[in-house]
């Protein structure tokens, strides 16, 4: 039986399946079996994944990356080419986009890649299409659009979810909060610090069993689900942040744009019109949690054109160091900085500082 049959018999025995305390032991095996086929698809047996096909290459430029997308003919190719000047093949009809088209845009002072992702089908995750590579590339990026069409946006969003939830994609969420370790005797020891809805030690045995896991450390710190231990255990989860674009409002009232702007992390724009683009980038520089630190020269301004930009999750100074040159953390002596991460301006400080945003830094190397 093929890895795509053993899935769909999955899926359908876990849809029969009711869901409730009985049962619970049952999906978990069921959720982790389905975790283990699908990277199996991901990563076929003796390769490295396949390669990411023709076309689909891009290398990696700028301070982030944002990846584009949507069912084919959302208007994704027109957003890249009226965002950032980069002709990508428009048409009305499905399949326009086959390969990933790659453009920048300046925002902030900051250089951001943008990549057109050819429009991905249902089934997607299950290697229809081209969908394996275009989730393959997803995976690398900082930000995902997901643009959706104004007139059919919650089926369309729901089965774009689905599709990259299944290749291990996570939107808007955060890293479980347990630890996980295995070990070579000891069996299984389950710690919780909260109490817990789902999750006890058989179910947990269960679903470490179908890994051929019998010794393990597991703490859970928060009310946590057997989807958040498969994700602990496969640990190829990527955490990224996403944003809705609700295209082609051109097509809708005030009425429902007014209702649109209410729901979380969407946006409503106009890709063909440029209609709400200030409050797109807006809404993608608060989402990318990008730092912006200006380098100072001794005895000279500071440059304020050309900002170093870093991520939020890695802005200490030594990570501003290896930015510049990697031979800067060997020869650092100490810093000084003038900005809301001081109490003084400027303040002496030394290599794991952690910046914020418009710092202003000066280097001081050993002699």
């Amino acid at each position: 039986m093929s890895i795509l049959q053993k899935i769909a018999d999955i899926e359908s025995e876990m849809a029969r399946t009711q869901k409730n305390k009985a049962t619970a032991g049952h999906l978990g095996l069921l959720k982790a079996k389905l975790a283990k086929l699908r990277r199996e698809l991901i990563t076929p047996k003796g390769g490295s994944g396949g390669g990411t096909g023709e076309g689909f290459d891009v290398a990696k430029t700028g301070d982030a990356r944002i990846g584009f997308v949507g069912f084919p003919s959302v208007g994704k190719s027109t957003l890249l080419s009226n965002l950032a000047g980069v002709y990508s093949e428009v048409g009305s009809y499905e399949f326009t986009t086959l390969t990933t088209v790659p453009g920048v845009v300046r925002y902030k002072g900051a250089k951001i890649q943008l990549l057109d992702l050819p429009g991905i089908i249902e089934g997607a995750k299950d290697g229809k299409g081209r969908g394996k590579q275009v989730i393959a590339v997803a995976r690398t990026c900082s930000l995902i659009f997901i643009v959706l069409d104004v007139l059919k946006p919650l089926g369309d969003k729901r089965l774009i979810e689905h599709e990259l939830e299944g290749f291990g994609i996570r939107l808007n969420k955060r890293p479980p909060n347990m630890h996980f370790r295995k070990k070579d005797k000891g069996g299984v020891n389950l710690q919780c610090l909260v109490p817990q809805s789902e999750l006890d030690g058989p179910l947990v045995k269960s679903i470490l069993s179908e890994y051929k896991i019998h010794n393990a450390d597991i703490i859970l710190r928060e009310d946590a689900s057997s989807d958040d231990l498969i994700d602990m255990v496969e640990g190829n989860r990527v955490y990224v942040p996403c944003i809705y674009l609700l295209n082609k409002i051109d097509q809708i009232s005030i009425e429902e744009l007014d209702i649109i702007y209410k729901v979380p992390h969407c946006i409503p724009i106009s890709a063909h019109h440029k209609w709400n683009f200030d409050d797109l980038l807006e809404m993608m520089w608060s989402y990318l949690h990008l730092v912006r630190v200006y380098t100072k020269p001794k005895g000279q301004l500071p440059d304020y054109e050309t900002p170093i930009v870093l991520s939020s999750n890695a802005c200490a100074i030594e990570d501003l160091c290896v930015k510049i040159h990697k031979t800067l953390v060997k020869e650092f002596k100490y810093a000084l900085v003038w900005g809301s991460s001081v109490k003084h301006n400027p303040q002496k400080v030394g290599k794991e500082h952690v910046l914020n945003d418009e710092d202003v830094v000066q280097i001081l190397k050993k002699v």
